[in-house]
């Protein structure tokens, strides 16, 4: 149930777009363990003047954030973060280019289905990988 942002300067083509929201999707199925089904990524883009970057930084550097449940291993958080930085490598973002940050937020507060704790909803998969 991880909700994804990527968020990148203007410039992108749709297909490139679609790669690299499909990337994250992907890693969070193979390092999470999430259902394939199980997705929310929105793409933002900016103008360059409002998105400043690092020193150094290539023309698509990209910012993804993922908020999900608490609980995943260190080795899941190591292996989404190297899945993510590979899959945009094949995409043409350089790995010096990708910051990834993970938001961890308790079951209790997230409401879903309807408005109701997750932490009272059988989830159907393992948040503890």
């Amino acid at each position: 149930m991880p909700v994804s942002r990527i968020e990148a300067r203007k410039g992108f083509d749709g297909e490139k777009k679609r790669a690299l929201t499909e990337a994250v999707h992907g890693a969070l199925v193979e390092a999470f363990k999430i259902p394939e089904h199980d997705r929310f990524i929105r793409f933002v883009e900016y103008e360059p003047e409002d998105f400043v970057t690092p020193q150094g930084s290539g023309e698509t550097y990209v910012l993804v954030e993922i908020t999900a449940f608490s609980g995943r291993s260190m080795d899941a958080k190591r292996a989404l973060y190297q899945t993510i930085v590979k899959r945009f490598e094949a995409i043409g973002v350089a790995k010096q280019d990708v910051r990834i940050i993970l938001y961890e937020v308790p079951k209790e507060n997230w409401g879903i289905r309807g408005g109701v704790p997750a932490s009272e909803v059988n989830l159907g998969y393992r948040v503890d990988v």
